[in-house]
Protein backbone atom coordinates (compact mmCIF):
# COMPACT_ATOMS: atom_id res chain seq x y z
CA UNK A 1 0.00 0.00 0.00
CA UNK A 2 3.18 2.30 0.97
CA UNK A 3 4.76 1.72 -2.60
CA UNK A 4 1.98 1.74 -3.90
CA UNK A 5 1.19 5.52 -2.74
CA UNK A 6 4.85 6.38 -3.37
CA UNK A 7 4.18 5.39 -7.23
CA UNK A 8 1.07 7.61 -7.65
CA UNK A 9 2.55 10.41 -5.39
CA UNK A 10 5.56 10.84 -8.02
CA UNK A 11 3.40 10.18 -11.12
CA UNK A 12 1.10 13.12 -9.99
CA UNK A 13 4.07 15.41 -9.06
CA UNK A 14 5.97 14.65 -12.28
CA UNK A 15 2.84 15.43 -14.50
CA UNK A 16 2.47 18.41 -13.13
CA UNK A 17 -0.24 18.79 -10.74
CA UNK A 18 -1.00 21.99 -9.28
CA UNK A 19 -3.60 24.81 -7.98
CA UNK A 20 -2.44 28.02 -9.35
CA UNK A 21 0.24 29.87 -10.95
CA UNK A 22 2.42 32.23 -9.34
CA UNK A 23 3.39 34.66 -11.54
CA UNK A 24 6.54 36.67 -10.38
CA UNK A 25 8.85 39.79 -10.95
CA UNK A 26 11.98 40.65 -9.75
CA UNK A 27 13.62 44.14 -9.40
CA UNK A 28 17.33 43.40 -10.89
CA UNK A 29 19.78 45.07 -9.17
CA UNK A 30 17.97 43.67 -5.91
CA UNK A 31 19.00 40.28 -7.43
CA UNK A 32 22.73 41.10 -8.69
CA UNK A 33 22.75 42.61 -5.20
CA UNK A 34 22.50 39.71 -3.15
CA UNK A 35 23.57 37.07 -5.17
CA UNK A 36 26.80 36.19 -6.81
CA UNK A 37 26.15 34.84 -10.08
CA UNK A 38 25.64 38.39 -12.06
CA UNK A 39 28.72 37.98 -14.45
CA UNK A 40 27.06 40.13 -16.65
CA UNK A 41 24.40 42.31 -14.89
CA UNK A 42 22.28 44.40 -16.96
CA UNK A 43 21.83 48.10 -15.62
CA UNK A 44 17.70 47.68 -15.78
CA UNK A 45 15.87 49.79 -13.77
CA UNK A 46 12.47 47.72 -14.49
CA UNK A 47 11.00 44.55 -12.93
CA UNK A 48 11.52 41.74 -15.31
CA UNK A 49 9.80 38.50 -15.48
CA UNK A 50 11.30 35.72 -13.33
CA UNK A 51 9.08 33.15 -14.03
CA UNK A 52 5.18 31.53 -14.35
CA UNK A 53 5.23 28.82 -11.65
CA UNK A 54 2.60 26.82 -11.32
CA UNK A 55 2.18 25.86 -7.63
CA UNK A 56 0.76 23.85 -4.88
CA UNK A 57 -1.42 25.65 -1.61
CA UNK A 58 0.14 22.34 0.31
CA UNK A 59 4.07 23.18 -1.36
CA UNK A 60 4.31 26.33 -3.46
CA UNK A 61 7.40 25.28 -5.01
CA UNK A 62 6.07 22.19 -6.08
CA UNK A 63 5.53 21.01 -8.85
CA UNK A 64 9.28 21.35 -10.60
CA UNK A 65 10.87 19.49 -13.02
CA UNK A 66 7.88 17.46 -14.90
CA UNK A 67 8.02 15.38 -17.27
CA UNK A 68 7.06 16.80 -20.78
CA UNK A 69 8.05 18.79 -23.50
CA UNK A 70 11.99 20.01 -24.43
CA UNK A 71 12.27 23.45 -24.83
CA UNK A 72 12.24 24.74 -28.59
CA UNK A 73 13.82 27.73 -29.89
CA UNK A 74 11.46 30.85 -29.63
CA UNK A 75 10.18 32.43 -33.02
CA UNK A 76 12.19 35.39 -33.33
CA UNK A 77 9.17 38.10 -33.00
CA UNK A 78 9.05 36.21 -29.28
CA UNK A 79 12.62 36.58 -28.82
CA UNK A 80 12.69 40.32 -29.29
CA UNK A 81 9.51 40.71 -26.55
CA UNK A 82 11.07 38.87 -23.92
CA UNK A 83 14.38 39.97 -24.23
CA UNK A 84 12.34 42.73 -22.58
CA UNK A 85 10.26 41.31 -20.41
CA UNK A 86 11.96 38.09 -19.60
CA UNK A 87 15.90 38.83 -19.89
CA UNK A 88 18.63 37.11 -17.81
CA UNK A 89 19.65 39.35 -15.19
CA UNK A 90 22.38 37.70 -14.32
CA UNK A 91 24.62 36.02 -17.08
CA UNK A 92 23.09 37.46 -20.01
CA UNK A 93 21.73 34.07 -21.38
CA UNK A 94 18.65 34.85 -22.23
CA UNK A 95 17.95 31.56 -23.98
CA UNK A 96 19.53 29.33 -21.71
CA UNK A 97 17.13 31.13 -18.74
CA UNK A 98 14.20 31.13 -20.58
CA UNK A 99 15.05 27.20 -21.40
CA UNK A 100 15.71 26.71 -17.20
CA UNK A 101 12.35 28.23 -16.49
CA UNK A 102 10.24 26.18 -19.10
CA UNK A 103 12.17 22.98 -18.08
CA UNK A 104 11.58 23.22 -14.33
CA UNK A 105 8.27 25.29 -14.03
CA UNK A 106 6.46 25.34 -17.69
CA UNK A 107 6.78 21.46 -18.66
CA UNK A 108 4.56 21.26 -15.08
CA UNK A 109 1.83 23.46 -16.87
CA UNK A 110 1.85 21.47 -20.25
CA UNK A 111 -1.52 20.13 -19.96
CA UNK A 112 -2.76 24.11 -19.64
CA UNK A 113 -0.19 25.68 -21.64
CA UNK A 114 2.45 24.74 -24.61
CA UNK A 115 5.40 26.64 -24.46
CA UNK A 116 4.27 29.10 -26.69
CA UNK A 117 0.95 29.60 -24.63
CA UNK A 118 3.58 29.80 -21.41
CA UNK A 119 5.40 32.78 -22.63
CA UNK A 120 2.91 34.52 -23.95
CA UNK A 121 0.74 34.77 -21.06
CA UNK A 122 3.62 35.76 -18.76
CA UNK A 123 4.56 38.29 -21.56
CA UNK A 124 0.92 39.16 -21.49
CA UNK A 125 0.69 38.96 -17.51
CA UNK A 126 4.10 41.60 -17.41
CA UNK A 127 2.12 44.00 -19.44
CA UNK A 128 -0.52 44.05 -17.78
CA UNK A 129 1.13 44.36 -13.99
CA UNK A 130 3.97 46.51 -15.08
CA UNK A 131 4.74 47.11 -11.69
CA UNK A 132 7.43 49.33 -12.19
CA UNK A 133 4.62 52.13 -13.98
CA UNK A 134 2.32 51.14 -11.02
CA UNK A 135 5.05 52.02 -8.50
CA UNK A 136 6.45 55.14 -10.44
CA UNK A 137 2.72 56.58 -10.86
CA UNK A 138 2.52 55.98 -7.07
CA UNK A 139 5.82 58.29 -6.55
CA UNK A 140 7.64 54.83 -5.38
CA UNK A 141 10.74 54.86 -7.37
CA UNK A 142 14.47 54.10 -6.58
CA UNK A 143 16.29 56.11 -4.12
CA UNK A 144 19.18 55.34 -1.78
CA UNK A 145 17.68 57.48 1.25
CA UNK A 146 13.73 57.10 0.94
CA UNK A 147 12.09 54.12 2.16
CA UNK A 148 8.97 52.74 1.82
CA UNK A 149 6.89 50.28 4.07
CA UNK A 150 5.49 46.89 3.28
CA UNK A 151 2.02 48.22 3.49
CA UNK A 152 2.61 51.19 1.04
CA UNK A 153 4.11 49.14 -1.55
CA UNK A 154 0.94 46.61 -1.68
CA UNK A 155 -1.32 49.37 -1.32
CA UNK A 156 0.11 51.06 -4.32
CA UNK A 157 0.01 47.74 -6.52
CA UNK A 158 -3.30 46.98 -4.87
CA UNK A 159 -5.20 49.82 -6.09
CA UNK A 160 -4.14 49.27 -9.47
CA UNK A 161 -4.29 45.07 -10.26
CA UNK A 162 -7.25 44.54 -7.49
CA UNK A 163 -5.07 41.85 -6.08
CA UNK A 164 -2.81 41.70 -3.07
CA UNK A 165 0.99 40.67 -4.00
CA UNK A 166 2.89 39.16 -2.22
CA UNK A 167 6.48 40.97 -1.87
CA UNK A 168 9.97 39.44 -1.13
CA UNK A 169 12.28 41.25 0.22
CA UNK A 170 16.01 40.53 1.18
CA UNK A 171 18.49 42.48 3.19
CA UNK A 172 21.10 44.46 1.60
CA UNK A 173 24.27 42.55 1.59
CA UNK A 174 26.42 46.06 2.12
CA UNK A 175 24.27 47.48 5.18
CA UNK A 176 24.90 43.95 7.04
CA UNK A 177 28.66 44.44 6.13
CA UNK A 178 28.53 48.25 7.29
CA UNK A 179 26.67 47.64 10.79
CA UNK A 180 30.01 47.48 13.40
CA UNK A 181 27.47 48.08 16.75
CA UNK A 182 23.99 46.18 17.48
CA UNK A 183 21.30 48.22 16.74
CA UNK A 184 18.62 49.20 18.89
CA UNK A 185 15.29 46.90 19.09
CA UNK A 186 13.27 49.32 18.40
CA UNK A 187 15.20 49.97 15.05
CA UNK A 188 14.07 48.04 12.24
CA UNK A 189 16.75 46.86 9.62
CA UNK A 190 15.17 48.03 5.75
CA UNK A 191 15.39 45.89 3.30
CA UNK A 192 15.40 45.51 -0.52
CA UNK A 193 12.33 45.32 -2.61
CA UNK A 194 13.21 42.25 -4.47
CA UNK A 195 10.04 39.81 -6.20
CA UNK A 196 6.86 41.33 -6.33
CA UNK A 197 4.53 37.74 -6.81
CA UNK A 198 0.89 37.15 -8.25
Amino acid sequence: LVLGFAFFFCYVMSSGSYDYFQFVQQWPPTNCKIRTKCSKPRPLQMFTIHGLWPSNYSNPTLPSNCNGSQFKELYPKWRYKLKKSWPDVESGNDTKFWESEWNKHGRCSEQTLNQFQYFQRSHEMWNSFNITNILKNAQIVPSPTQTWTYSDLVSAIKKVTQRTPLLRCKSDPAQLKSRTKPQPKNQTQSQLLHEVVF
